[in-house]
């Protein structure tokens, strides 16, 4: 049998590995293509005022969108879609941690509504504060929940027939089946 630690460092380092090339690869690569066309109505190849009225949160930052000033959003003025993502958890952290101490209050979680809503549920250490704290103790529930769903004769370590039945189609194992089906704990994300 394969030592609990030695097994629980190879279960890190294939999910880690996974994650990072699946967040190389995008789910979608026309996904922005397909929200400009959506929203390009007439098919102009840009975004007019009256076609941004569709989507509330671009109508809202639409004159700030609007580099050139011609009312009309052109697919390098839309950032999320020239871009990608626009850099990513940090990002919107570090916007709305106004006073720069690299956490998030609960008053200034207030500045996102839908953060302020999950506040409490994202602040698993429950210090008043959202920070990186929080997102390793989170990341450290998901892999033992996992790991106890994938331990099925809950022996403390995992065998690698519960290994491959818990790894699931992320890793080339099955799509259904051992730990991940009903309610139990889904792998961890890094």
């Amino acid at each position: 049998m394969i030592r609990t630690p030695l097994l629980l460092a190879l279960l890190l380092g294939t999910s880690a590995t996974g994650i990072a090339l699946a967040a190389d690869t995008p789910a979608n690569p026309n996904a922005p293509a397909q929200r400009h066309a959506k929203l390009d109505t007439n098919g102009d190849g840009v975004i007019d005022r009256s076609e941004a009225a569709a989507n509330p949160r671009l109508a809202a930052k639409f004159d700030e969108l609007d580099k050139n000033k011609d009312g009309k959003l052109s697919r390098d003025e839309l950032p999320r879609w020239k871009h990608g993502r626009r850099g990513g958890p940090g990002a919107w952290m570090a916007k709305l941690d106004v006073n720069k101490d690299g956490r998030i209050s609960r008053e200034e979680a207030k500045a996102d509504p839908r953060l302020a809503a999950r506040f409490d549920q994202m602040d698993v250490n429950k210090d008043g504060y959202l920070d990186k704290a929080d997102r390793e103790l989170r990341m450290k529930q998901h892999r033992d929940a996992w790991f106890a769903a994938a331990d099925t004769n809950k022996d403390g370590q995992l065998s690698k027939a519960e290994f491959d039945a818990a790894k699931g189609p992320m890793h080339g194992g099955p799509r259904h089946g051992g730990p991940r089906e009903g309610n139990a704990p889904k792998p961890p994300r890094s």
